[in-house]
């Protein structure tokens, strides 16, 4: 279980604190750690790299950054830290709360440690950035629920199951904000969280349920955009739906939901919706293979897509997203690289975030690495194909949108178009 034992190292996402970015600038020719390189540590990388939390070094003080230089170069060349996987090439590239480092970051980073490393003068050195603790909620909650304690075994087979526990929330209230907290990062593979309405409703069917969010290791928390919202009808109850794995040793794990909500009485402009779609049917993943494999949903109403979060498992390696409008015309919005480790939702800035017409194709585009240079690959002589268990594999997106009518969407474009033409 290598791949959950890095488990202190899933929240960076969810316990992102953003620092503002500096605007951009050429690369310094002689840049020090004090002035060029501590603010980019403070925005980017100290939210995880600091004592006593998930990350396995500290990089706060010079002292301590100092030994890790050429591995802080090689991390941020190559884009694998800080985690955000987004590709800077291809579609929209206006995210809330993107902690990726700029080309000039990274070549900045990488002539100071060609240079030497050198500390320069403590008196350039920004001041100190305040962070959350460890394992704090990345906003507020109004209300947290807590599923039923679950014990996993030392030993054993994966579970799938669920829970059914109350909110104690009366009235019917939208949510603003959503997150979940894994008690124990090390064993919860995924939870998903559902509305429950029906009084008798049975533990093994969540048909009947309304989604409201979903976990899965490195999973950031869902802040819906402002004017949208999803309902918690009054009396709900919450079903936690688990699948869990063994780790070594006896764990148990209680797992949190946490909700922001709009005061008592007051609606959103829109309902805001999350869903996996996209799906690619069956999965034929050949041993020492690269696959891609293709899923299609349409949407009926025109509508703005607000967040794209790729979904697969171990030989998961890109997703990419793109729109087929009515016309036959394409636009490849986004495509990510793919971590297991890092289940990011990436949410599209307000006046980013694509817009289109009805009778528009989310054509979701994944492909999987089952060969050995796959480093999170299991064992590369093997055929996988879907399922459920955590070496099986998946292929769709969770993807967030809210729908428009046809004066709202000729709006949007009309908008967006005289802000273009602005520019």
């Amino acid at each position: 279980m290598k791949r959950h034992t890095l488990g202190v190292l899933l929240l960076v996402a969810a316990a992102l604190v953003m620092v503002p970015s500096p605007s951009a600038a050429e690369v310094p020719e002689n840049p020090t750690f004090h002035k060029d390189i501590e603010p980019i540590l403070q925005r980017s990388c100290q939210v995880c790299h600091r004592p006593n939390n998930m990350a396995p070094m500290s990089l706060m003080s010079y002292q301590e950054t100092r030994p890790w230089a050429r591995s802080i170069r090689n991390k941020v060349e190559v884009r694998e830290m800080p985690p955000w996987h987004i590709d800077p090439k291809v579609g929209v590239q206006r995210f809330k709360d993107d902690p990726s480092l700029s080309d000039d970051q990274i070549a900045t980073i990488s002539r100071w440690v060609d240079n030497g490393a050198p500390r320069g003068n403590p008196a350039d050195a920004p001041a100190p950035v305040e962070f959350q603790e460890f394992g704090a909620w990345t906003m507020e909650p109004d209300v947290i629920v807590r599923s039923t304690p679950h014990t996993v075994p030392a030993e054993a087979g994966d579970w799938w199951g669920d829970y059914i526990v109350p909110a104690n929330i009366p009235d019917d209230r939208y949510i603003k904000a959503i997150q979940t907290k894994a008690g124990d990062l090390r064993v919860v593979h995924h939870a998903l969280t559902y509305a429950v309405t029906d009084p008798d409703a049975p533990l093994s069917d969540s048909s009947n349920d309304a989604f409201l969010n979903e976990y899965a290791v490195g999973k950031n928390a869902d802040v819906y955009p402002d004017d949208t919202g999803r309902l918690f009808p009054a009396d709900a109850r919450v079903r936690f739906s688990f699948h869990y794995h063994s780790v070594g040793e006896e764990v148990t794990d209680q797992t949190e939901l946490g909700l922001v909500l709009y005061p008592e009485g007051e609606e959103p402009d829109k309902v805001l919706y999350s869903r996996q779609l996209a799906q690619a049917g069956e999965l034929d993943i050949p041993a020492g293979q690269v696959t891609r494999h293709d899923g299609y949903q349409k949407m009926y109403l025109p509508g703005k897509l607000t967040a794209f979060q790729p979904h697969m498992h171990f030989l998961g390696s890109r997703q990419c997203l793109e729109l087929i409008y009515p016309n036959g015309s394409t636009e490849m919005v986004s495509c990510a690289n793919f971590d297991f480790n890092w289940h990011i939702v990436y949410n599209y800035e307000d006046d980013a975030a694509p817009v289109y017409p009805a009778g528009t194709t989310f054509h979701v585009i994944t492909y999987h690495d089952n060969t050995e240079g796959n480093r999170g690959n299991p064992d590369a002589t093997n055929w996988t194909g879907g399922g459920s268990r955590t070496i099986d594999e998946m292929a769709f997106a969770w993807l967030s949108w809210h729908d428009m009518n046809e004066e709202e969407y000729a709006a949007e474009i009309e908008a967006r178009k005289e802000r273009t033409d602005d520019e």
